[in-house]
């Protein structure tokens, strides 16, 4: 096996545990949505339904900016699959492409574990 298609398979691999992971907080940030539903319906306190409406605000966010990721990981795993049927060279700025893709997810990563906390944090006030 060359070192070409030992790359490949390591991106592909990256790509799937990448998709699998952003599928996992989709559902949570379902979740965490119908949580919400539920404390509006029970605070009517102006500062609570406040931060509700943050939180909501940064869940719609942050399904935007996972949308986003989970059209270019499948792209980008596309254009990975036209290399490898053809038997071409990763070229540099494929590989570039992908090191900038693995620094958007841990990006994306860290902000959401951050509202995760955030949010976990606050039910803990209001529950």
């Amino acid at each position: 096996m060359s070192v070409i298609q030992v790359d490949v398979q390591v991106l592909h691999f990256e790509h799937r545990t990448w998709m699998n992971e952003l599928e996992f907080f989709e559902g949570e940030l379902h979740f965490f949505e119908n949580r919400l539903s539920d404390l509006v319906m029970r605070y009517r306190e102006i500062e609570v339904l406040a931060k509700l409406e943050q939180f909501q605000n940064q869940f719609i966010r942050q399904k935007e900016v996972l949308d986003k990721l989970l059209r270019d990981i499948h792209v980008h795993e596309q254009q990975l699959g036209l290399k490898l049927q053809k038997e071409l060279d990763l070229q540099d700025h494929f590989v570039n492409d992908h090191a900038n893709m693995r620094a958007r997810m841990n990006s994306y990563r860290k902000i959401y574990n951050e509202l995760k906390t955030d949010f976990f944090q606050y039910l803990a006030k209001w529950h």
